[in-house]
């Protein structure tokens, strides 16, 4: 575990065995148990439920971890970043094709 991050394999800068490339570097809390996971394959492995996706009224709720400098940010933040607000390290561009499995997009 890595700052209180679960995952497989995972590195100093929350990198895990599914996604392991240099700017694969943010861990999300999951809206169904509030645990941090470096991503939503590790969850499916790890955790005994199902996940369940942020509901849009909750844009506001701290639920994004920067794995360079561990800075908590919002999801309505996360969203709309391609770096961490705090130390500016490049998140995975490629990461949004998987936003509907962590946050809703209607409710």
């Amino acid at each position: 575990m890595t700052r209180n991050v679960l995952g497989l394999d995972l590195d100093p800068n929350t990198r895990c065995i599914h996604y392991h490339g240099p700017l694969d570097i943010i861990a999300v809390k999951m809206y169904c148990c509030r645990h941090y996971y470096a991503c939503i394959s590790c969850h499916d492995e790890l955790a005994d439920h199902p996940a369940r996706p942020w509901p849009l009224s909750e844009r506001e709720a701290k639920a994004v971890l920067c794995g360079n400098c561990f800075y908590e940010m919002s999801i309505r933040t996360y969203l709309h970043v391609n770096t961490c607000p705090k130390c500016k390290a490049a998140f995975n561009p490629r990461c949004r094709l998987h936003y509907p499995r962590y946050f809703a997009f209607a409710d």
